[in-house]
Parts: C-alpha cells; structure tokens; sequence
C-alpha cells in the first residue's frame, strides 16, 4: 500500500507543486471543496482593492471607460474561451448559471419552433440527477410558454442515447453530474442529438477549468457554467454563456436588456440586438465580482488544461485507492466512476451517516460537503491540492471511521 513517504516524494516530483503558492489557505486545512466553492487566488485581495480605492473610489464613474469595466465580460470571456474549448467572441461573463440557462434553452426552443422541420417537437431531455436548478430552470420555462413542451427525464447516462429521439428538441446535460461526478461524452452525445435534429446546451459547471473541454471540436450549440467552483472567481461571482458562432446572429431571448444592446448609450426604445455574443448580455454588470474572476483565471496562464487533468486523475486514483485500502472494514460505496474516461475532478463516496461524517472531518479541518442521499463528495483540485493532503485527508476519515467519532444525531445546518 503507498505511504505517506510515497505521497511525499510524489508531491516534490510534481510540476504543479508550486501552484498551491497561488493560492490563500488557512494553515492546517485540507481543502477538498473546490467542487463548490475555489479557493481565494491572492491576486484577488490585490484586485478587489483596486477596484473598490481607485477606480470605484478615485475615479467613480469614469472607470467605466478608463477602467474598462464596459468591456469586462467580453475581455474575461476571451480569457476564459480556451478553457472550454472556444474561440474569441463567443463567450461572455455575466449572470448567474441558471438565468445564462434560461437564456441558452429558451433561444433553442425558439429557433427549433422556427424551422418547420422541427417545430412540433415538444421534448426537453435531461438527466433525473441533473443539477436542480437545471430541471427546474427548464420545468418554469416550459411551464410559461404554455405550447406543450414537456420534460423527458432520463434515469442513468446509459440510457441517454434511446431518450433522445426525432421527438426532442434540445437536449440539455451537464457535463460532469453534481453528484456522482459521471463524466458524459459530450462529442458523441452532441452528434446524435444532431442526427435526430435536436438542439444540444451544455453545463460546463463541474468540468470548466477541472479537465479539457472541446465545446467546438464537439460541435455544440450553447454552454453555460460557473466561475467560482474551479475557476475560483469567488462566493456567487458570474458565470458565463458561450453560443456557438453559427448561432450567434439568431441567438434571441426574452431577457433582452440594454446590455445586449448593439448600441446601448443611443437609448433607443426599440431593441437591437447586438450582432456577436455581446447579444447574451442582460442589464448592468457586477464589476467588483467581475474583477474577481480575472484573478483566477489568471493561474491558468501558469499551466495548462491536460497538465490539471493529469494531476486530478492522479489525485482521485490515490485517494479512491487509499479509502478502499484503509477503510474497508467500514460502509462505505464508491459513487464515482473508476474509469478515467467517466470521471470529472471530484470522487463522491457514500455513508450511511454521510452527513455527520462529514462534519466530523471539517471539524478537523478536512473540508469537503455533503449531498443527499448520503452522498459525501471530495474535490480533488490540482492546482492547490498535493498527494500528500490526500493520504492526509484519508488517515483523518479512517480514525473518524473506526472510533465512530461523528454525531449522528446533530441537527443540520442551511448549506451542507
């Protein structure tokens, strides 16, 4: 079985090591929650107070032009795209995950009802187990248009392929599942959604800046994601919402807004889109939280996207095998697919008693989250996670395990 020396001498081969550096974390803590929320950048500290002392404080209005702060999620778009796999002028910063969802979904159901080869279609397929938000996103927007779309959901990743048929007009899956951290094959789940002549939108929510992602190698139409899970843009900052090139000129959505104006500072009463991806923009942007984001965006011009994706494989391959070595005598099931090909960057193991578990182990400073039912899941994050912390982390959870010293019985708090 490896040792904690073997996970040493793992950590100073390892080219990512000084990553971590980074990076603000508390002494002492092992952070394995970089799934749902990425640690602060130390730039950030530095940004947030350039924005608050000097452009909002010293130079107020003007920033918007000096600054740039117009520009800003076209500029964090560009910087953002090669992670995802797209070009400049496709994607833009802004909003929130869902409402960049509302968006993508209700403008592919606009266009399908365009065309008469696929205007009756009146299916949305997804997973059961997709992110809520999603489904729910999906079940209002139906519900309001009131033309009998309706929801097809679908129980497991195998049967994806039999649910979407000439019936279905946008299929909408997140590429790596909350939950179990299955990883979908985007290329060939968007080519047969393309055979049957439905829409595809992708959420890059798990996956974004955590292992490549090839939105136009795939030939997808829409995607949406979050900035503060591996993109460590901070607590609630943007997300963004990429269109597809061939889409961009009859991208349209209810939530037109002055921002997506072509020419907004005309005041015109009439809306005129704005010809590229700018077109997705709502109302007035959050520049502080914007700034964040360029922060963490920023580490990854010291690296690249494979080399994470390495690392991530090698961190969950360690910890999976530990726990299983380790902590055998106890009850414990492994969620996540072993194969590399199925995996995203985070390893959800579950726990008849997930939930104390896991507040036994933060207690201890190994701070992972909780998802029901009984689902506790364990973000392996290369960029400042080292093996170490990993055979760490596992010697914590076995003594928890062996001298059950967790509460079963404690209330639970808001956010698990």
């Amino acid at each position: 079985m490896i040792s904690r020396n073997d996970c040493i001498q793992m950590d100073q081969a390892d080219d990512l090591a000084n990553l971590k550096n980074e990076f603000s974390l508390p002494d002492n803590v092992i952070y394995l929650d970089g799934n749902s929320l990425g640690a602060r950048p130390k730039a950030a500290l530095t940004r947030a107070q350039e924005v608050v002392t000097q452009e909002w404080g010293m130079d107020l209005i003007r920033s918007w032009n000096k600054a740039g702060w117009f520009d800003l999620p076209s500029r964090l778009g560009d910087q953002l795209a090669p992670l995802i796999g797209a070009g400049r002028d496709e994607v833009v910063v802004t909003d929130s995950t869902s409402i960049n969802l509302f968006k993508a979904l209700a403008a592919a159901l606009h266009m399908q009802a365009a065309q008469a080869q696929t205007a009756s279609r009146r299916v949305i397929v997804t997973e059961r187990s997709n992110f809520p938000t999603d489904v729910y996103i999906a079940q209002g927007l139906s519900r309001w248009l009131d033309r009998g779309y309706h929801l097809r959901l679908v129980d497991a990743p195998e049967d994806l392929h039999a649910a979407i048929d000439r019936d279905v007009a946008v299929v909408m899956l997140t590429h790596v599942n909350y939950r179990s951290g299955h990883l979908l094959d985007m290329k060939t789940l968007t080519a047969h959604a393309h055979a049957q002549g439905a829409m595809m939108i992708w959420d890059l929510a798990h996956s974004a800046g955590a292992l490549p992602v090839a939105l136009n190698d795939a030939n997808a139409d829409f995607a949406v994601g979050c900035t503060y899970k591996y993109l460590n843009g901070g607590p609630g900052s943007p997300a963004f919402i990429w269109v597809a090139p061939k889409h961009q000129t009859q991208f349209s959505h209810p939530l037109s807004g002055w921002w997506g104006h072509a020419t907004p500072f005309t005041m015109d009463p009439r809306f005129t889109p704005d010809p590229g991806i700018r077109r997705a923009l709502c109302g007035t942007q959050p520049i502080v939280s914007l700034a964040m984001v360029q922060a963490g965006l920023d580490v990854f011009a010291k690296t690249n996207i494979e080399a994470l994706r390495r690392k991530s494989l090698a961190l969950s391959d360690l910890f999976i095998e530990l726990v299983e070595a380790r902590c055998a005598a106890h009850p414990l099931a492994l969620v996540t697919p072993r194969n590399h090909a199925q995996r995203g960057s985070h390893v959800s193991i579950t726990h008849p008693q997930g939930y104390a578990v896991m507040q036994a182990l933060i207690a201890r400073s190994v701070i992972g989250d909780y998802r029901e039912p009984e689902i506790m899941r364990f973000g392996l994050t290369p960029l400042y996670l080292g093996f170490t912390d990993v055979w760490d982390a596992v010697e914590v959870l076995r003594d928890i395990l062996d001298r059950q010293d967790f509460n079963a019985n404690q209330s639970r708090d808001a956010v698990t």
